[in-house]
């Protein structure tokens, strides 16, 4: 599935929900199967700075894509990130860098987060862009 595909997918799962705070019990239960990060990867080398939260961002290069793991101390967080992994894990640097990440606004994520957290949604985006920089230039 393309960058696009994947983020029209989540728009229409935030569809059914009326309510922002049904959408917020969404986030937390994604949150939760968030699938575990590894120890070895929950260190400051792995912090995002700028994050309300602690976030623990992992990212491994393998056969042109790159895969993005994470973990934070915060279950809403934990959704937020979850969802940010699943559009862009598994693609190009090249797919990453050029996506433009518009579901947050359509599902009106931005608008309903405290601008602290606001400000660690984008401190997550940009630094997994930088490791999609970060990958294309080793290449």
């Amino acid at each position: 599935m393309t960058i696009a595909e994947v983020q029209e997918q989540i728009v229409s799962e935030f569809l059914l929900f009326e309510e922002w705070e049904d959408k917020y019990i969404y986030l937390n239960e994604m949150g939760r199967s968030l699938p575990l990060l590894e120890e070895k990867y929950r260190t400051d080398q792995y912090v995002i700075t700028g994050c309300q939260s602690k976030v623990w961002l992992h990212a491994e290069y393998r056969d042109g894509k790159i895969f993005f793991s994470a973990d934070s101390d915060a279950i809403i967080t934990k959704g937020i990130v979850n969802l940010l992994i699943r559009v862009l894990s598994g693609h190009t640097p090249d797919e990453i860098l050029n996506a433009d990440m518009d579901f947050i606004e359509k599902i009106g994520l931005r608008e309903h987060l405290s601008p602290t957290r606001s400000n660690g949604l984008t401190s997550m985006i940009k630094q997994m862009k930088l490791y999609a920089l970060a990958f294309k230039t080793k290449s």
